[in-house]
């Protein structure tokens, strides 16, 4: 293999085979460069989508995307990930409550995903699903996965080819092997722990900043955790194309936090149920923030806790 080969793509074997997958150097890469590289030998590219819809009381209520990848289109070849039951939880008390490791294995493996896979994950909405999953393969060890900048929106705006219909997923050669980072994760204990001044770290909320500030939402009590730094997630898009703000941008987005992140002050990332946060994660990831984990439970599990402390403020930006 030539040196400039070399230089995007890696050999993984195993028994049966001998496949090369391009290497990822971001977490992030874009519409063409997944043009590039569909059809290359050991990547898979998953749909991650979850619906938004509005249930017959008036609350926001999630359903699978599984009906619009199958009859509106999905990225040739993607396979469709379920992150509402199949990738949480579904016996916890919360939604999208991360899975088991054995779960997790179990369900990457069944997506023809192994250890020497590169893999790419989108969504039809702001990528917050998308970053979600590429959370969870971070959280259980796995780093050659990357968001797609601009999801299926920037994909369809260029008019690039889709399919419709169930895309069979190849057997895995061999099954996935997952190596839990329990440091990607905090609980409701280690955040009541900074709160009470026993540990050191930055609280960062994704919601809106009308969510934050408690103006808006249905929460049975709305607001935030006290002491919470406010970056909307959905701030971080750009409208027009739907990707991620470039990297100076981005920088401004954070900049209550930006110097005391880098810095390697832990930066704990919440919201409602997790998702959003992992849009920060990600930003923040692309930013060379070196510490940051989310709590999993986030407000869903917080605000269940009547002697939880919640603050409701006007909104800062």
């Amino acid at each position: 293999m030539s040196s400039a080969a070399a230089s995007v793509e890696h050999v993984t074997t195993s028994p049966a085979t001998l496949t090369t997958a391009p290497i990822l150097v971001s977490p992030l890469v874009s519409t063409q460069w997944l043009c590039d590289h569909l059809g290359s030998d050991a990547l898979v590219v998953l749909d991650a989508t979850v619906l938004s819809v509005t249930a017959f009381d008036g609350r926001q209520a999630w359903l699978s995307g599984l009906d619009d990848y199958l009859v509106t289109g999905h990225i040739p070849s993607a396979v469709f990930a379920d992150l509402l039951e199949e990738l949480s939880d579904v016996s916890a008390p919360f939604g999208f409550t991360r899975p088991s490791t054995a779960r997790f294995e179990e369900v990457v493996t069944a997506f023809g995903i192994t250890n020497g896979t590169t893999v790419v994950v989108y969504d039809s909405a702001q990528g917050q699903w998308a970053a979600r999953l590429w959370w969870l393969f971070r959280a259980f060890g796995y780093d050659q996965v990357a968001v797609l900048d601009g999801g299926l929106t920037k994909w369809n705006a260029e008019e690039r080819p889709v399919e419709t219909g169930y895309t069979e997923p190849a057997p895995a050669a061999d099954p996935f092997f997952a190596t839990e980072q329990p440091h990607s994760w905090v609980d409701k204990s280690f955040v009541e722990s900074v709160l009470d001044g026993r540990t050191d770290a930055l609280l960062l909320c994704a919601l809106a900043p009308r969510e934050f500030s408690g103006e808006a939402g249905r929460r049975s009590r709305p607001g935030h955790i006290p002491g919470s730094v406010n970056v909307s997630a959905t701030r971080l898009i750009d409208r027009e194309t739907n990707k991620l703000l470039r990297r100076d941008a981005l920088r401004v987005a954070f900049e209550q936090i930006i110097d005391e992140a880098l810095a390697g002050r832990r930066v704990v990332v919440y919201c409602g149920s997790g998702i959003l946060a992992a849009s920060d994660a990600l930003a923040l990831t692309l930013l060379g923030v070196p510490d940051v984990s989310i709590y999993d439970g986030s407000l869903a599990e917080w605000v269940a806790d009547p002697a939880a402390p919640v603050v409701a403020t006007v909104a800062a930006h």
